[in-house]
């Protein structure tokens, strides 16, 4: 989606998932009661699929690992930003080429949420909020933190457009979302001063200023590495609700935040009016009258779902986390307050340490990633054999689509993913379509990219996880 190949508005299948017909590949599955694929209450449920894993526990990648390929992900792949390598000074041609690059003017027939088409005069002026003849030459480097889960647009707008009346889960200016204590770059401002440009680890696009705290270049960073800490392992968790600290009430921490613990807190003094001994307290951005940022105490239970540290990478912690996402309504570019394909598997790992790009396109092709690259070279006897190859944890890439292996039953492979839906062919030959709009399970193989091709005719990718030994690794599927 940084790349400005297509326009996300008019090309739906770059970037995050999107549904496609789909149809069966080789022989036509019973059909559930439900309309979703041979699926069983117990496959519902994760202790079915850990149950199948021959050594559950075992560390498919070890910490040192992970933190390697995190290192290599910040050099070579260019879809991420490593903002403590960003120079003190910013020029014009940067900045303008990040703007330009995210996408084209909008064009042709949008309709906002009541099914009315939008004019071309509110698109124009849409564009022309951006404000780019007010790039500097040169600026000093500015940093923030994000301070509550905070949308990023593809302009600086809040209007959401949609393809056809009516079809309004797909807004073609989203583009993704930052959680609590991300650390932003602020690059430029829109025309109308609400909004600013900002370079994030794993995005550029706008966001509303007033989810960002302005701070100190060294403030900002050294919040990234304050320890202890706790990491966030269940699907959300919440503060504690609180009346005197409105910002830091309830304030929702997705999959994978880190945020620090003040260790050192008196355990008798009270936090926003609450004694703390049944909670940790965390330490959270908050954005002052002015935008300054200011770091303030909160509380998080001792009985929310979070860790210490991040979760060792397992088979069975892969699959555990995927299933807390489970039925969670799909969300394209993080929009529904929940995700879409790619942000669900890039969540997962998060919460294990290790960092993956924003989109599919990106993850697909990353170069610091392990992964199996498909062309039309590939017949279908070398993709069945790769098939036959996955593993727990793997990740199926199709064009603007990830799924992630859980395991095989009766040797055909299954997966996890984040989808508006699916179509296969009944028993009867009938092209058959499940509306889903949620993180779901499903078979891989029944699958199909249109009428005549399927997932696996059209597989681009696979990410592999590879044990850090190889020899101890568990058998495929």
């Amino acid at each position: 989606m940084t790349q400005k190949q297509l326009p996300r508005f008019i090309f739906a299948l770059v970037g995050a998932c999107f549904l496609v017909q789909l149809a069966m590949a080789e022989q036509a599955p019973a059909q559930s009661a439900r309309g979703v694929i041979a699926i069983q209450d117990a496959q519902l449920d994760p202790d079915f699929w850990v149950k199948k894993l021959e050594a559950p526990q075992q560390v498919v990648m070890a910490r040192p690992s992970i933190e390697a390929q995190n290192a290599r992900l910040m050099q070579v792949d260019p879809s991420m930003h490593d903002l403590r390598s960003i120079p003190d000074t910013l020029r014009r041609a940067r900045i303008a080429s990040l703007i330009e690059e995210l996408a084209d003017p909008p064009s042709g027939d949008l309709f906002d949420e009541s099914g009315k088409s939008v004019a071309g005069a509110a698109l124009d002026a849409i564009t022309d909020n951006r404000n780019l003849d007010a790039v500097p030459e040169r600026q000093a480097t500015r940093y923030g933190l994000i301070v509550h889960r905070a949308d990023l647009r593809t302009f600086p707008t809040t209007l959401r457009v949609f393809r056809s009346p009516g079809n309004t889960d797909i807004d073609r200016f989203q583009e993704s979302a930052l959680f609590p204590g991300t650390p932003v770059v602020i690059t430029h401002e829109s025309g109308d001063g609400e909004w600013w440009f900002v370079v994030s680890p794993r995005y550029a696009a706008w966001v509303e200023k007033r989810h960002v705290a302005e701070g100190e270049t060294a403030e900002v960073l050294a919040y990234l590495d304050k320890a202890p800490y706790r990491i966030v392992t269940g699907a959300t968790v919440e503060t504690v609700f609180n009346p005197e600290q409105p910002a830091l009430s309830e304030l929702q921490l997705d999959m994978g935040v880190r945020v620090p613990v003040l260790a050192g807190h008196l355990a008798d003094a009270p936090i926003n009016g609450q004694h703390p001994y049944t909670a940790h307290v965390i330490e959270l951005p908050v954005r002052a009258e002015e935008g300054q940022l200011r770091l303030q105490p909160a509380l998080l239970q001792k009985n929310a779902d979070t860790a210490d540290d991040y979760l060792p990478m397992t088979r069975e912690n892969i699959i555990r986390q995927g299933f807390k996402f489970l039925g969670e309504r799909y969300g394209w570019g993080h929009s529904y307050n929940g995700r879409d394909c790619s942000g669900f598997v890039s969540e997962v790992y998060r919460s294990m340490g290790a960092l993956m790009p924003r989109n599919t396109s990106a993850q697909s092709v990353s170069p610091a990633l392990q992964k199996r690259i498909f062309t039309g070279k590939d017949g279908s006897a070398a993709r069945m054999e790769a098939v036959r190859s996955l593993d727990v944890g793997d990740l199926v890439y199709i064009p603007g689509h990830v799924m992630m292996v859980i395991g095989a039953v009766d040797g055909q492979p299954w997966v996890i993913h984040d989808t508006t839906g699916f179509s296969y062919r009944s028993d009867e030959g009938e092209m058959t379509r499940v509306p889903l709009n949620a993180v779901s399970v499903t078979p891989l193989l029944p699958l199909q990219f249109n009428e005549t091709e399927s997932y696996v005719d059209r597989m681009t990718s696979i990410v592999k996880i590879v044990p850090d030994n190889p020899k101890e690794a568990s058998p495929s599927l």
